[in-house]
């Protein structure tokens, strides 16, 4: 059965599409049959991040307005054989996308794909509220800031009340990724904690990303993290976030200050 993922937060600018991208990828190298939709209309940033800018031809509005079939607007991957994007449109409104069309969409992806990912916009405007209504899990993507916490908190809201599980009495699986952690700056109290985090929002920690180069020049390139870097930090977090959406128990690490030698051999002589 296909499983439909948002992935989402209240404050933009925190890693959405980057974790939309990664994450899609790592269950697509995984073996999985992976979709990743770009529900951000007017904007339009999951393609760039994928590599494939070049290749759309139709987009998420034709498909859900009827002047393109899915098959046609469908991309895929040219190193993944699993791993398909559906483009948003870089020149319509959020205004064309209709519950009715993005309904009969996410239902023709259920039959073709393991995992459907929806990478939604910042915020509670129509294209949020869509991109979330079908979905089974959320992602809650999160900066360890306590604005993006509290519009995080807000967004949680949002997903038990307006998405189809909760107008059928059910409640959505909520699942928070933590972005762009640092832990030196979180040890001096330059940004919340993972506890902090995790005590205001009270969701189960899928992931943990520290903060990373690694992440910027990959979507500069056009590529997910997890396919340009593979082997660093923040691919490897990533790796053990989707296994996790993937049903396996894998422990959640913090990343810990890393201290050079001569800050050791100090703390050495002090202690």
């Amino acid at each position: 059965m296909a499983k439909v993922l948002v992935v989402t937060s209240g404050k933009g600018g925190v890693g959405k599409t980057t974790s939309t991208a990664a994450l899609g990828a790592a269950l697509a190298q995984n073996g999985a049959n992976v979709v990743v939709v770009d529900f951000d209309v007017g904007l339009r940033n999951l393609d760039l991040v994928m590599g494939a800018e070049r290749r759309v031809v139709y987009d998420l509005i034709n498909v859900v307005q009827g002047d393109a079939k899915l098959a046609q607007a469908l991309i895929r991957d040219k190193r993944i054989d699993t791993l398909s994007l559906l483009p948003a449109s870089q020149t319509r409104d959020k205004d064309a996308l209709t519950p009715e069309g993005v309904a009969r969409v996410i239902d023709q992806l259920r039959e073709k794909f393991d995992w459907v990912i929806c990478d939604s916009p910042a915020g509670i405007e129509k294209g949020a509220m869509l991109a979330m209504h079908h979905a089974d899990t959320a992602v809650v993507v999160t900066n360890p800031e306590v604005s993006s916490v509290r519009d995080s908190d807000r967004i949680i809201g949002m997903l038990d009340s307006k998405t189809a599980k909760a107008e059928k009495g059910e409640r959505i699986e909520k699942h928070l990724l933590l972005t762009r952690y640092d832990p030196g700056r979180a040890a001096r109290g330059e940004m919340l904690n993972v506890e902090d985090v995790l005590e205001i929002l009270s969701i189960p920690l899928l992931g943990i990303i520290p903060e990373s180069e690694e992440v910027l020049r990959a979507s500069n390139v056009g590529s997910p993290v997890t396919l340009a870097s593979p082997t660093g930090a923040a691919a490897r977090a990533y790796f053990d976030a989707a296994r996790r959406l993937a049903g396996e128990n894998i422990e959640v690490v913090v990343p810990m200050e890393r201290k050079g030698f001569m800050s050791r051999l100090f703390g050495r002589r002090v202690a």
